[in-house]
């Protein structure tokens, strides 16, 4: 296992050695003393493990295409932002916007996120062990959603085509969202889901809630005005 040292370094040095390593063969690396900072893991094009020893700052992981990053402690706004395909997992809790506008890949958090969690997100699987804040699933277009535990308000506003699962409670849907019953394929899907990545299976896939377009904003109707002020 290669190892980097993150004392009297800068995120660019820090970054730069961690591409490097994974160019010369080093398919697990080990980075330490990360302090918070923020940036770390960026723009990481290959496959390789990469585990953060601490927590990490804003904007980690994003821009990703193939790695697994994996972050010990906790992590702040802007996590795995625009990533392509690969693994985030967080042992802690996220900060703001968290798998925002991802298109592919797995983003697991195994405590809270906060506001604004999976926003305008085009694929992928974005899992939360805990509760999320409002306006999760904002704009979100493709890819699944799920929350163990309580969403909160503006859940799921103006969705497109990702599919949402709250085992919680939902403070508020957002415009245009609906609340189905998970058919029993998804039902299976959620149980081997949270197994392989939370190691138990939480609650029952029957148990959580499906939220998904009511599809009333899908195409504009000035008929359908206050529906739309009430969007925006």
């Amino acid at each position: 296992m290669a190892e980097i040292e993150c004392g009297g370094r800068s995120t660019r040095e820090v970054n730069a050695e961690i591409r490097r390593r994974i160019a010369e063969g080093d398919a697990d690396i080990l980075v330490r003393n990360t302090g918070a900072r923020h940036n770390l893991a960026v723009a990481v094009l290959q496959p390789a493990r990469v585990r953060l020893e601490g927590s990490a700052g804003y904007y980690c992981a994003g821009l990703i295409d193939g790695p697994t990053i994996e972050i010990a402690g906790s992590a702040g706004w802007g996590l795995a932002e625009s990533m392509l395909s690969g693994q985030v997992i967080v042992h802690g809790s996220a900060g703001n916007g968290a798998a925002a506008s991802i298109r592919g890949g797995t983003v697991v958090i195994h405590g809270d996120a906060a506001a604004r969690l999976g926003v305008s997100m085009k694929g992928g699987t974005v899992l939360v062990a805990g509760n999320c804040g409002y306006m999760a699933g904002f704009m979100a277009q493709k890819g699944t959603l799920i929350v163990c535990g309580d969403a909160g308000e503006a859940f799921a506003d103006s969705l497109y085509e990702t599919v949402c699962f709250v085992g919680g409670r939902i403070a508020d849907l957002g415009t245009d969202a609906v609340v189905q019953v998970p058919t029993p394929e998804e039902a299976a899907m959620l149980d081997a889901t949270l197994a392989r990545y939370l190691g138990n299976t939480k609650i029952p896939g029957r148990d959580f809630k499906k939220v998904v377009a009511g599809r009333k904003l899908w195409n504009f109707d000035k008929r359908e005005w206050k529906l739309w002020q009430e969007a925006l």
